[in-house]
């Protein structure tokens, strides 16, 4: 992975601690207000110390308002909070979506008024920015406040090459722009494979490894070195019967799919910078898992995760599939990094599963969903304290980040570890992001961007995936109020 660079709001905590630190011994001169340069083969004692048992909750401070949104402007505040609130508001967002798929979108001048206002309210707030150039100005922004970005080219599906070809170009793009960025400041790429490879291929191919796991003496003459990609309870419903093998054409499509995964896997490579594969519906997932893990065998080295998948942890499969490929990898001798999720497709997975007359794949509750993720995330931090693997751990939930930092402290797994990154969603979770950032852990946004009609399927399915989420974030609003109430009694501005 990319050389780590502490960021600056970091490195200058760092050294007003240092500064008024008594040297350990007399051989080691005083240090001054200028510091040199950190020796990253040396490993100085941290300056935290580590907490009890009963003291865990000490480890992400949120009563202090002042420090968790010192780097955060009053206007930026404002909006944030006023956003946030309205999107809790769940009329007005089947409002919002009920207009932007109108045919007041087809008709000028009320387009572009509509386009104006989401450009200056939810776009600026959930996106990154209309190109690279102003989405690496937003990460240079975050980076100073110690955050870091995970970009991702925010266009949905493809349907035929011609359109995959162009997604593929932006998403090379976007990690040769992640390349002249800061050092470090860019954590991660993300590709969605539904963005360069048609979605038919996709469905074809997730039918077809989903009869040869229904029939393992089906025979898949394309099929590639992978990893397993089902457990024994993974939901196979959506293949009725034995499907057709691939046409010419097909087989041709799956082909040009792989070769553009390849490309960014290389490009990665030559960047240092990891690329990150989103997850998709379960009735696609298959094929995104199988192109996912043939692409890591080739390209994760020397205990060197470049390629990372994405698991769901709604699934009721999840954590079987993810002991069974970590077992199949350390076999091979393969370094695997996954970003842990809980999953964004709840109602449209259920609604699927019971029209055909199965049980949903998603756990029966909620809790049974936090637990899986909690014991995933405990998993890989085992995994990363033994030295094999990376995870990056996107949630919004506050117990899970309290419990994944606490376990990190257990396992004596070091704060900036280029093993372990938190993730949130840009303009989501703001005090979760910066208490885990405060307590000294890497930080990534999920960064969408591009231009803002391009965008705006995404922000459509984020409303509809996240509307429980934006109005569950009662927490996340109440501390951006007292913190805009202290900055205006003191005259902040």
């Amino acid at each position: 992975m990319a050389t780590r660079v502490i960021p600056p709001r970091i490195l200058k905590t760092f050294r007003q601690k240092t500064i008024t630190t008594k040297p350990l011994n007399s051989a080691h001169p005083t240090l001054s207000a200028t510091v040199a340069p950190f020796n990253f083969a040396e490993k100085p004692k941290p300056t935290f110390q580590k907490p009890t048992t009963n003291d865990y909750d000490s480890l992400l401070n949120f009563n202090d308002v002042e420090k968790l949104f010192s780097f955060v402007p009053t206007t930026r505040l404002f909006l944030s909070s006023a956003i946030l609130h309205a999107s809790a508001v769940e009329s007005m967002v089947d409002f919002g979506m009920w207009v932007m798929k109108s045919k007041l979108m087809e008709v000028e001048p009320f387009k572009g008024l509509i386009l104006t206002a989401i450009k200056h309210t939810f776009y600026q707030h959930f996106c990154a920015g209309e190109d690279t150039t102003t989405a690496c100005r937003t990460v240079q922004l975050l980076n100073d406040a110690g955050l870091r970005g995970m970009l991702v080219y925010a266009v949905e599906d493809a349907t035929d090459n011609k359109g995959c070809d162009r997604n593929l170009q932006c998403f090379l793009d976007t990690i040769e722009a992640s390349r002249s960025a800061r050092p470090s400041s860019v954590s991660f790429n993300i590709v969605k494979i539904t963005a360069i490879c048609p979605l038919r291929i996709l469905e074809r191919v997730s039918d077809l490894l989903r009869w040869q796991q229904k029939d393992h003496s089906f025979n898949l003459p394309w099929k590639q070195n992978s990893l397993p990609i089902f457990s024994d309870s993974s939901p196979l419903y959506h293949t009725r019967k034995r499907p057709e093998p691939l046409t010419v054409e097909e087989d041709r499509d799956l082909e040009l799919g792989h070769e553009r995964l390849q490309k960014l896997c290389q490009k990665s490579v030559e960047a240092n910078i990891p690329l990150l594969v989103d997850a998709e519906y379960t009735s696609v997932q298959p094929a995104i898992d199988y192109m996912t893990y043939s692409s890591a065998i080739l390209h994760n080295k020397d205990d060197n995760p470049i390629v990372y998948g994405t698991l769901q942890t709604y699934l009721k499969d999840a954590k079987e599939r993810l002991l069974l490929i970590t077992k199949a990898a350390e076999k091979m001798g393969i370094p695997m990094g996954f970003k842990l999720v809980r999953g964004a497709y709840m109602s449209s997975e259920t609604k699927i599963a019971n029209s055909l007359g199965y049980a949903s794949p998603i756990h029966n509750t909620i809790e049974d969903t936090h637990a899986c993720f909690n014991d995933c995330t405990s998993f890989m931090l085992e995994k990363i304290a033994n030295g094999s693997g990376g995870v990056v751990l996107a949630t919004h939930n506050v117990q899970s980040g309290k419990l994944a930092a606490a376990k990190a402290y257990d396992l004596g797994i070091e704060k900036v570890n280029h093993k372990l990154e938190f993730a949130q969603l840009l303009g989501m979770s703001e005090a979760l992001s910066f208490g885990l950032s405060n307590a000294g852990f890497q930080v990534s946004k999920y960064m969408p961007f591009g231009p803002v009609e391009i965008v705006i399927p995404y922000l459509l399915r984020r409303a509809e995936e996240n509307r429980g989420l934006l109005s569950a974030a009662k927490s996340d609003r109440q501390l951006m109020r007292k913190e805009l109430s202290r900055r205006l009694k003191g005259g902040i501005i």
